[in-house]
């Protein structure tokens, strides 16, 4: 793949680039808009000494994939909206349980089986609140082509590093559309291994928090012997009930991700310096979002783009600092309010916050967005 320059489908993207970050096990059920990810890997991972299972439903998918993560293996599924609703007993498992995995949830119309061949933005919360139970959430929404595939290097080396679930939420644009890719050379992008054990076997404990929040974890089959448990554990991973280690536990599963934000966070931030209107947006809306802004730049709007690029953990205090300063912020979205909510609660009054919410199926175009950044600058509401 060194040095190619190549034509395809976000999917395809995608799948590429868990192969560079060095996925060897895919386990998935086939589910439209996302079937490509596992038509791509269904041919390369056998070619490259990895394995691929077509499993029987979408949480035997995800439970093949955790099991495998436990013998040392990069993992990942890929699925959509219904398939992801099925995946929440065991993303849950995956969280308490801190076992590495990626989950490429490909955003269509919902809810139930919705529009399966539509584009929606509508899957955020279920990122984050989707299973029951405090736990961390690791989301990120690509933009592009590239993008995908970079960030599916990206959520590979985070579940690695920080030993828990991360999910991809391109929308059904981004899935589908062909862009022109640059393939990195191998060594270009970080590629990042979760850490090993450095006590014998004898020693070992699974969650042993001497070695900080993160605790290495060693592979089934190597010689270390431990056991995995949904319930609330001790350090060598047996239940307890203790409230005292319950607390402590649930604290350091989402503390291992709120205290990283600076390393988790992207975001990207367009035409910002003097803006009076800021857009947020993500995903393909951006794009519109982000040819809007231009066109309304001619016209002699100061209006920018904050484009987010980690869904979760949001990026709260850079909202909350664009608030601060912008007259108005402007949220176009393939749903009915859930982004708005989430930059209404961090502009904190600050700032008013519009809407654009669609559900029709049909994505976002510039002048939809336009029509707003004139109505906005126009009655300063």
């Amino acid at each position: 793949m060194s040095n190619k320059v190549a034509f395809i489908q976000g999917n395809e993207a995608a799948a590429y680039g868990a192969l560079y970050a060095g996925c060897t096990f895919f386990a998935g059920y086939p589910i439209t808009p996302s079937t490509e990810v596992a038509e791509v890997l269904a041919a390369e991972l056998p070619r490259q000494g990895g394995k691929f299972m077509q499993m029987e439903d979408e949480i035997g998918a995800l439970a093949a994939c955790l099991g495998a993560s436990l013998t040392g293996a990069k993992v990942l599924t890929a699925t959509s909206g219904p398939g992801f609703s099925l995946k929440q007993e065991l993303i849950g498992y995956a969280c308490m349980a801190e076992i590495p995995c990626v989950v490429i949830n490909v955003m269509r119309g919902g809810p139930s089986t919705g529009m399966p061949t539509g584009p929606s933005q509508a899957d955020l919360m279920a990122a984050r609140w989707g299973t029951h139970g405090d736990h961390p959430a690791i989301c990120l929404v690509p933009a592009s082509v590239q993008e995908y595939f970079e960030d599916t290097v990206r959520a590979m080396n985070l579940a690695e590093k920080y030993r828990t679930l991360v999910t991809v939420m391109p929308d059904e644009i981004v899935a589908h559309m062909r862009e022109r890719i640059v393939f990195p050379e191998p060594g270009e992008l970080q590629v990042i291994d979760r850490d090993a054990p450095c006590v014998p076997p004898e020693q070992y404990k699974p969650y042993d928090t001497a070695f900080g929040d993160v605790p290495p974890l060693a592979a089934f089959g190597s010689g270390y012997r431990y056991h995995v448990t949904g319930l609330n554990k001790m350090q060598d991973g047996f239940p307890t009930t203790k409230p005292e280690l319950v607390q402590a536990e649930e604290e350091r599963l989402l503390r291992k991700v709120s205290a990283s934000q600076d390393d988790i966070i992207c975001f990207e931030e367009y035409c910002l310096e003097d803006a009076e209107l800021v857009v947020v947006a993500f995903g393909s809306t951006s794009r519109s979002a982000r040819y809007a802004v231009n066109v309304a730049r001619k016209n002699g709007i100061r209006v920018g783009m904050f484009r987010i690029r980690t869904f979760w953990p949001f990026p709260d205090s850079q909202i909350r600092a664009l608030a601060r300063k912008a007259k108005a912020l402007i949220v176009p979205e393939m749903n009915l309010g859930m982004c708005a909510l989430e930059v209404q609660r961090c502009a904190e009054g600050q700032a008013p916050v519009h809407g654009i919410f669609r559900v029709e199926g049909e994505p976002i175009n510039p002048d939809q967005i336009l029509v707003k950044i004139n109505e906005v600058n126009q009655h300063g509401i």
